[in-house]
């Protein structure tokens, strides 16, 4: 009887041992996560862009409606955007006319980036490019025309001539060379735009819309930096003929600096046309106007209106901290979020300090981390509605802790979850 009570007294001590060790050790969790709780690491505080009130009491935007112009369809947007700011059957399917030419042009331009073609390379001119009927650059069968040449009297002159004999040129013949634009219309996201020549002339599956021309129009300014200031050229001699750019509004506003005029009966009067003031960008389209100076009286009202009402704000630099999160199982306790691009955004005038930005960050994120990975999101709100939402990233990578430290966190991590 003796020896069975020294036995279980021998047992009931470390039991107690343990026991008390583990009434520790909850209790030293327990500090830990209310420690942790009075100061937490992360998020640092939401980031805002102004002092903005409740969504509710908010001032509405005073802008009015877009002016209704004398178009079949147009569409106006911010240029370094993207952005919608007003359209009217911007999704119709049109005949482009010689808007089609720059499509045609970026192609040839997308070759010289490249370097597969240069601008002093000399172009043969097929009997097809000499007869091209309609406007011209009036170049000569037999001839040869640089490159360069080319591209202004197919750009400054909305040359037919011009615009086959590069065709021919780059793709060996016009059709193949149609494929080409049509494979490059699907690749910047022109979603209803079909090619059935390279200069535009009517066809009966040759059409485009306003937004895919606005979409073109971002392309060939901000692709192909170097080149686009060919569409601001007010003329272009050649073969002893001057002819002036048809677009009138570079001779009427000096913030206009491209891009090209179409015209055919069944397209009517078009233009794409982009300006610049005070760091904003617009591009107006106007297709299916009346007359040269209808094209040039709506394409000067749509863009009045943008710059009058609009500006291109920067909200965040990208790579730069937005907040802090804390990290479990990681060398260091917490990991600096941020942005991986630049947030530029198109706002109604005087908003900025209206804006609201949320940020939204994963409950529980573990190392390692590397740099770039996804862990929240950063929302921007005015007037109470979600106007922009990007991911936030790792700034830099966080490596894994050791043995014991992971087996720490993972201890609280148990204990945070029953307390919570």
């Amino acid at each position: 009887m003796f020896s069975m009570f020294r036995s279980a007294t021998s047992l009931i001590k470390p039991l107690a041992v343990a026991l008390v060790a583990l009434v520790a050790l909850v209790a030293l969790v327990a500090i830990s996560l209310g420690v942790s709780a009075a100061n937490p690491p992360a998020p640092s505080p939401t980031p805002t862009l102004g002092q903005a009130t409740p969504a509710a009491a908010q001032p509405q935007s005073a802008i009015p409606e877009a002016p209704q112009l004398a178009a079949t369809g147009y569409i106006l947007i911010d240029g370094e955007t993207g952005e919608t700011l007003a359209d009217k059957n911007a999704d119709q399917r049109l005949p482009p006319a010689s808007l089609t030419k720059m499509m045609s042009s970026y192609l040839v331009i997308d070759e010289l980036v490249r370097g597969r073609i240069n601008e002093t390379n000399m172009v043969n001119i097929s009997v097809k490019a000499w007869k091209m009927e309609g406007s011209r650059m009036y170049v000569k069968e037999g001839t040869q025309v640089s490159v360069i040449d080319l591209l202004r009297g197919e750009i400054i002159q909305s040359g037919n001539d011009a615009t086959v004999a590069l065709a021919e040129y780059v793709g060996s013949t016009e059709d193949a060379f149609v494929d080409m634009m049509n494979k490059k219309a699907v690749e910047l996201g022109m979603k209803s735009t079909h090619f059935q020549n390279a200069a535009g002339l009517p066809a009966p599956d040759h059409y485009t819309t306003a937004r895919d021309l606005a979409t073109l129009a971002r392309a060939v300014i901000y692709n192909h930096p170097q080149h686009y200031p060919l569409y601001a050229e007010k003329e272009f001699k050649y073969n002893n003929i001057r002819q002036p750019n048809r677009n009138r509004l570079l001779f009427l506003d000096p913030t206009v600096d491209g891009l090209k005029t179409g015209h055919t009966e069944e397209a009517g009067y078009c233009l794409v046309a982009s300006a610049k003031r005070e760091g904003t960008r617009l591009i107006a389209v106007v297709l299916g106007t009346k007359s040269e100076n209808a094209r040039a009286e709506e394409t000067q009202k749509l863009l009045s209106y943008g710059f009058r009402y609009f500006e291109t704000v920067g909200l965040y630099k990208a790579n730069t901290e937005v907040t802090k999160t804390r990290v479990w199982s990681g060398k260091l306790p917490e990991v600096v979020l941020g942005l991986p691009k630049d947030i530029r955004m198109s706002l109604p005038k005087g908003r900025v300090n209206d804006i609201k930005a949320n940020v939204h960050v994963n409950e529980t994120i573990k190392a390692p981390i590397t740099a770039g990975q996804e862990l929240g999101s950063l929302t921007i709100e005015l007037d109470g509605k979600i106007i922009n939402t990007q991911p936030l990233v790792a700034l830099q990578p966080v490596e894994e802790a050791s043995f014991f430290a992971r087996m720490w966190d993972k201890i609280k991590l148990f204990f945070r979850g029953l307390f919570s």
